[in-house]
């Protein structure tokens, strides 16, 4: 790789988003040049390494909302690929868990929700979820079987490796220190020097806003990143459930509850929570990074967020300091466990896209000049919608408004 190489296309960000994308743009235009641009040393070391694994069915999702078909286009497109590639996957399906009478109503709501989107669901009462599982107390539970795991972070080195070629250049230990648009090019300077390109596409994840603001892009959004903490269960609960357990979600907040998820490795874990981070990339119990904190605070939308959400907020943080007020998170469905069983296990950063009111952006969301795309929000599934993700961004890039123009130029 050279300093002052030109390429066709610039992908910032070697997360799966990135990787798909890339991936999809080799597959359709073979003979294309193409720089991926990674500032950590290794792939896959932010959102795509820091989940649960989980591939989702869409059981949450907006119906007609990007979120909910990606999703479901996703899940299959993900499991075809791990079996093209042979990479290994469970499908455990997923129980989700009502153990009060009011969350037996929210449980009927999702129930309509998955039959109107076609996502397979079933009903259990109280003593079927027992026999499920043994170990879960509740009042009832959705069964979706089509949920699956899997190591994100597998497909996402896969990815790598397909794309890799005398074409396609992936530069880690790369930071991304500006952008600039002309009419016939857009030229990134990096850490390791300047590189042109026809086109960006930008999936940045937890820098998603500054790259934006780097080209001038006027948005009305600031990327508020959420620690998701976990704890895991001991060798010898390894066997306390076969399936994902979900408690029933609270429509009224933005996150999903404390679940217990066996994963791809034979762990299971218990969490995430979700606690305002004071630093994007801020992976320990104790962080704080002066930069990330100020602008947070500078921006009017987190000020509006905590007036809304202030009182769930604070919970979080409580339970996030006091490990039993955590394990009455899981408790409620599993009261077996003791707070010997939550032992250490790595926190997840979600970049959660804000707006200037205060309201949290549920769906994907795209910005985009006349030579780049940006991914300025994709939440959770985010991992799960890569492929279809992928797809979009090369399809519009294909056969949209940025190539006819930039073709027309040249």
């Amino acid at each position: 790789m050279n300093p002052n190489s030109h390429y066709d296309f610039i992908v910032i960000g070697a997360g799966i988003i990135g990787l798909s994308t890339a991936w999809q743009l080799r597959q359709q235009l073979p003979d294309s040049s193409i720089l991926v641009v990674e500032k950590e040393s290794q792939i896959a070391q932010h959102q795509t390494s820091h989940n649960s694994g989980v591939i989702h069915a869409g059981v949450y999702y907006q119906p007609g909302s990007l979120k909910a078909d990606f999703c479901q286009r996703g899940a299959k497109a993900t499991l075809a690929f791990c079996q093209q590639h042979h990479i290994p996957y469970q499908q455990p399906g997923k129980l989700l868990v009502a153990t009060s009478s009011l969350e037996l109503e929210r449980m009927q709501a999702l129930k309509q929700r998955c039959q109107q989107m076609g996502v397979a669901v079933s009903e259990l009462n109280k003593q079927q979820l027992s026999e499920k599982e043994p170990n879960i107390e509740g009042l009832g539970a959705l069964w979706v079987a089509s949920s699956a795991i899997v190591s994100f972070q597998q497909i996402a080195a896969k990815l790598a490796e397909l794309i890799q070629g005398s074409k396609v250049t992936l530069s880690t230990d790369t930071e991304l220190l500006g952008v600039s648009e002309g009419t016939k090019a857009i030229t990134i300077e990096t850490s390791k020097g300047a590189f042109t390109g026809n086109y960006l596409i930008a999936c940045a994840g937890l820098m998603a806003d500054r790259v934006a603001h780097m080209m001038g892009l006027t948005t009305d959004f600031a990327i508020i990143p959420f620690r998701g903490e976990y704890y895991q269960l001991p060798e010898s609960r390894k066997n306390l459930v076969k399936h994902l357990i979900y408690p029933i979600p609270d429509p009224a907040l933005p996150f999903l509850g404390v679940h217990l998820t066996p994963m791809i490795d034979d762990k299971i874990t218990v969490g995430p929570n979700a606690v305002v981070g004071w630093k994007r990339e801020g992976y320990n119990h104790i962080n704080l990074d002066l930069l990330d904190s100020w602008q947070m605070l500078c921006f009017p939308g987190f000020w509006k967020l905590l007036k809304q959400h202030g009182r769930a907020g604070l919970t979080e943080i409580a339970n996030s300091w006091y490990k039993p007020g955590y394990l009455q998170q899981v408790r409620k469905y599993c009261p077996q466990l003791t707070l010997a069983d939550l032992k250490p296990y790595p926190a997840g950063i979600r970049a959660q896209a804000v707006t200037a009111k205060g309201e949290l952006i549920h769906d994907f969301l795209f910005a985009e000049s006349p030579r780049s795309l940006h991914v300025c929000n994709a939440p959770s599934p985010a991992a799960t919608s890569a492929f279809p993700i992928g797809a979009f961004i090369a399809e519009k890039i294909i056969t949209g408004k940025i190539l006819h123009k930039s073709r027309s130029q040249n």
